[in-house]
């Protein structure tokens, strides 16, 4: 039998990917990023397992999630299942260990999660998040600081306003507000068929919205009587153009949303005074068809748009959102613990990058290659490493004395700026020549220390 016959054909699941040194340094650099910015916010890390019980994950999820979880009996003849978001675990770690957590416990997880659906662009099935939550605190502060801190991360990675231009809008709505419109509208009963549609409604022409929410009111709540009415409330209630201010649309819709609303709105209102006193509400609107579908959401909702340099939108959906959930973890526990929370979906946001063309690539970290120009002087070669190691500087000793050509090849394809070329005469004076392989420019006779301070420059 041929020995090719037994090779096994090397293939990956669609919708998982390996990350090749370019893609994954992009990913671990994002993410470095992301991680000081949320510990210069007091924000400290945990882990969960991979594998919760099923009903762990799917007590307090709608239909749609159900589908996409990636769910299984394992061995032992348990139902379990793939977390597929941050959340929820956490709602159960917290309830696990109430007793080990100091309240308000502020925690950040940036892990993979997985979920069953179609991939397309910045999406798949396998995927990063990097989730900030805090819990056990009601306050609006929590809800702004959640706000402030992704903010801060998205200026670190997208970049700052520039010249009046926005690189990124994060747009806020209250779900209690969403609920209580619906329900003194008649069609509580209809909300979760109705979020999805509106939430859809860019995307699908007029004409089918109306259907599709016609439908939905025609065998709602029998408060609902008049559909056509209650189709216009709809559109008047999510209708922005862009042009309203963020405190006026929260006027508007607390008229529209009816008695009970005025909570929600001073909890909006307060968060963006919070907002100004702290120069940063430039970044935020008010979007009313900002929805969140998972039900847990009972407070803030947010989404996250990016735009190019034309100020365009660009069409890869939410790179950052979140909310409050303020009794997530009362599925698994008596006590009634507030919390709010976001997250950067990492896959996500690096395709946003590329789309605007914003993407630094790296081949590897190394500021200095020490190319092999003899075999016989190699122990010379590992001396200089060592000295500009000591000096801060990433260095290695090509390990082979191939041809030159080969050398710069191998060099070039990881991306090192500066080479360090060695002969005889330079090793018996402890210099070198330190070449950078972008300009071609040289200096000759330099010792590590001045080659240091000429690579930092």
């Amino acid at each position: 039998m041929c020995v090719m016959e037994n090779l096994i054909q090397p293939r990956i699941l669609k919708g998982f990917r390996d990350f090749l040194p370019e893609s994954e340094i992009t990913r671990s650099n994002l993410i470095e990023k992301i991680t000081k910015v949320y510990r210069s916010y007091g924000y400290v890390p945990i882990d969960t397992p991979v594998l919760e019980y099923t009903d762990i994950l799917l007590r307090k999820s709608n239909g749609e999630t159900e589908k996409q979880v990636f769910r299984f009996e394992d061995n032992g003849g348990r139902d379990v299942a793939m977390r597929f978001d941050l959340t929820v675990p956490f709602a159960r770690f917290t309830a696990e260990h109430f007793s080990e957590l100091y309240m308000p416990f502020k925690r950040y997880h940036i892990a993979k999660v997985w979920r069953g659906e179609k991939p397309q662009a910045g999406r798949y099935r396998e995927f990063v998040q990097c989730d900030i939550d805090t819990v056990g605190s009601d306050s609006a502060t929590c809800d702004f600081e959640i706000l402030s801190v992704l903010k801060a991360a998205l200026d670190e990675i997208v970049g700052k306003s520039e010249n009046g231009k926005k690189k990124f809008v994060i747009k806020v709505n209250h779900r209690g507000l969403i609920n209580l419109f619906f329900k003194n509208l008649g069609v509580e009963d209809k909300i979760d068929e109705i979020l999805p549609v509106l939430d859809a409604i860019k995307k699908v022409p007029e004409d089918v919205t109306k259907t599709k929410l016609t439908e939905i009111f025609d065998v709602s709540s029998s408060k609902a009587s008049d559909t056509a009415s209650c189709y216009a409330k709809t559109m008047e209630f999510i209708g922005n153009d862009g042009t309203v201010a963020f405190l006026d649309l929260i006027d508007r819709n607390e008229k529209l949303a009816g008695e009970g609303a005025s909570v929600y709105c001073d909890r909006l209102r307060e968060i963006y005074k919070m907002m100004q006193v702290s120069g940063i509400e430039t970044s935020f609107e008010f979007d009313p068809l900002i929805m969140r579908g998972l039900d847990y959401y009972t407070g803030i909702v947010f989404e996250t748009t990016l735009f190019d340099d034309n100020g365009d939108e660009v069409k890869i959906g939410s790179v950052c959102s979140g909310g409050r959930y303020d009794n997530l973890t009362g599925l698994y526990m008596k006590e009634k613990v507030s919390g709010v929370g976001g997250s950067i979906g990492l896959d996500r946001l690096i395709a946003g990058l590329e789309m605007l063309g914003k993407l630094e690539k790296k081949g590897s970290y190394l500021d200095v290659e020490i190319f092999n120009q003899n075999g016989e002087d190699v122990v010379a070669y590992h001396k200089v490493a060592a000295e500009l190691r000591s000096l801060g500087i990433a260095v290695e000793v090509f390990p082979e004395p191939k041809k030159m050509n080969q050398q710069y090849k191998v060099t070039e394809a990881k991306a090192v700026k500066w080479g360090v070329l060695m002969n005889a005469e330079d090793i018996s004076k402890g210099t070198f020549t330190l070449k950078n392989l972008q300009t071609r420019e040289q200096f000759v006779g330099v010792n590590a220390a001045a080659a240091a301070e000429l690579i930092k420059k």
